[in-house]
């Protein structure tokens, strides 16, 4: 062999020293004691507190009226017609707002819990009307920013039926929920 030779085994030799040290120092080398395994969390979820139960309200009690002898009876006031029947509709809009009116005033419009979270909002929401007037299909387009508000508008809009000839077959209806 050569001394080129030579050379080129000994630089193979050193790369392999060198590549080698770490594992073999890492062998060597003195270790300090591991720190020990610390034992698993234990975790126990507490029974819920059942929420307080509010108190009855106190029983509505009318006074009893005075009367007296001299008194004069008063007379019964005429009598207001009870359910008035409601104006025909000129158009689809007047339609859907008595719709939504009925619904409000039967209490299943505005959802109670918005009302007590004090929730506002008007959401848009995109209706398809069967020939026969009825909505075969309702989507929000516009979210009112709350998601209860957003349920109530669809469900509301679902439940729109015969609607009149003039009304479009598609149409963005705009429902706001106001508190007074």
């Amino acid at each position: 062999m050569t001394r080129t030779d030579y050379r080129l085994l000994a630089a193979l030799a050193l790369s392999l020293a060198l590549h080698a040290l770490p594992f073999l120092a890492d062998g060597l080398a003195v270790r300090e004691p591991a720190e020990p395994i610390a034992p698993p969390l234990l975790a126990r979820l507490r029974e819920p507190t059942p929420p307080p139960v509010p108190a009855p309200p106190p029983p509505l009690e009318m006074p009893e009226p005075a009367t007296s002898p001299a008194a004069p009876k008063p007379k019964p006031a005429a009598e207001k017609p009870r359910d008035k029947p409601a104006p025909k509709a000129t158009n689809w809009t007047q339609t859907v707002r008595r719709h939504l009116e009925k619904l409000n005033d039967a209490g299943q419009f505005y959802p109670p819990e918005a009302i007590a979270r004090g929730l506002e909002g008007e959401a848009l929401v995109l209706i398809v009307i069967a020939p026969s007037g009825q909505v075969v299909a309702a989507r929000l387009e516009e979210s009112s920013g709350h998601r209860l508000l957003d349920e109530a508008a669809l469900r509301a809009v679902r439940s729109l039926k015969s609607l009149p000839a003039d009304a479009p077959r598609e149409a963005l209806l705009p429902v706001r929920f106001r508190l007074r």
